[in-house]
């Protein structure tokens, strides 16, 4: 006989705290998740947006998604490697200039024709 899962394991774990952080054409889900057993954990999504189609009337706007699910017996090493790696590139780049807040959803266009 076939295992099939109850309707409620389908479901979405548990969002008990989340942030949103816009940066460019990438924005940047920052939620914490509770499981099965009760344990919270950190999952991380990048969404970017993908513009196809050189015709304004023919464009498909689509969403890459990456996600990384980050569990509490390893936030440490994870940070300090995160940390090195961004040391690094300072060390070799400078510190990057603060992107200013854009929210392209507010963009308005206006056209006659």
């Amino acid at each position: 006989m076939e295992n099939f899962k109850k309707p409620e394991e389908n479901r979405e774990k548990e969002i008990v705290f989340s942030r949103t952080i816009k940066a460019g054409k990438r924005i940047y889900y920052v939620d914490v998740k509770r499981n099965k057993k009760d344990e919270l954990y950190l999952s991380i999504t990048e969404s970017k947006k993908i513009v196809e189609g050189g015709d304004f009337n023919n464009l498909t706007i689509s969403f890459e998604k990456h996600k990384i699910f980050l569990y509490r017996e390893d936030f440490e090493k994870f940070l300090s490697g995160v940390s090195e790696a961004i040391a690094y590139i300072e060390n070799e780049q400078g510190k990057a200039e603060p992107r200013p807040d854009f929210d392209d959803s507010e963009i308005k266009i206006d056209m006659d024709f």
